[in-house]
């Protein structure tokens, strides 16, 4: 197998990506790079300094004069990196539910995705990486080397979401979790710029009724075969 591939792997929320994402970063020994916490920590940043999420022109503004970095884990907290906002752990902030809610109109606007692809294009074109998203395979690296597209029944989407929740002590209703997952799917899927849709080129997995591990082993089996685009 070529040790130096470039993969991505796109999907709504909670379709399975990001943890497929880092275990077969893990295998590989690759960077796992999740593209979606730059947008969530835009979106906080936002939020935090009551940047008004509708008025694109200032969210963009904010996008270019913050500092948003990805590095190893900092804490045993369960979590697989740290998100630094400006230099402060904002890794699980940018998970709230009004994150949630906001994220996926801060990633329409073509000032914010313009500056945040640059910005993956570069980690993404030194090799070695597995990067998850909803725009990989058709926009940030559209010469990855294998491309995934995995999904999901929203239902079982929203309760994996419910699940993690419960599993950090947050008490969120499931219902909301869903209604919002639905509007969020909507938003991703309709958007003009870079919209949620899977590559020409893309294998395509429905996760819903699989394990992780099955996940796994089929991208593992893709790459033992040569399946590269």
């Amino acid at each position: 197998m070529n040790a130096d591939l470039m993969i991505a792997i796109d999907g709504p929320a909670a379709s399975g990506k990001s943890t497929v994402a880092q275990i077969l970063a893990e295998k590989l020994d690759y960077l796992y790079f999740d593209t979606g916490v730059m947008y969530r920590a835009v979106t906080l940043a936002a939020l935090m300094r009551n940047v008004s999420i509708d008025d694109e022109p200032s969210v963009t503004k904010l996008t270019e004069h913050i500092a948003i970095d990805v590095i190893p884990p900092t804490k045993e907290d369960g979590r697989v990196y740290t998100v630094l906002l400006d230099g402060a752990d904002v890794t699980w902030e940018i998970r709230s539910p009004e994150v949630n809610d906001f994220v996926s109109v801060v990633s329409m606007y073509a000032g914010v995705r313009e500056a945040m692809t640059k910005r993956q294009r570069e980690i993404g074109l030194r090799r070695r990486v597995v990067m998850v998203g909803r725009d990989i395979g058709t926009v940030v690296l559209h010469e990855a080397d294998l491309k995934l597209f995995l999904d999901a029944t929203v239902e079982e989407r929203a309760k994996r979401r419910y699940e993690e929740c419960l599993a950090r002590g947050e008490s969120v209703p499931y219902e909301e979790i869903l209604t919002s997952m639905q509007s969020r799917d909507t938003l991703d899927s309709t958007r003009k710029l870079a919209p949620l849709v899977a590559a020409d080129d893309a294998v395509k997995i429905d996760t819903t009724f699989m394990s992780i591990d099955e996940v796994v082993k089929i991208a593992l089996r893709l790459l033992e075969n040569g399946r590269t685009t």
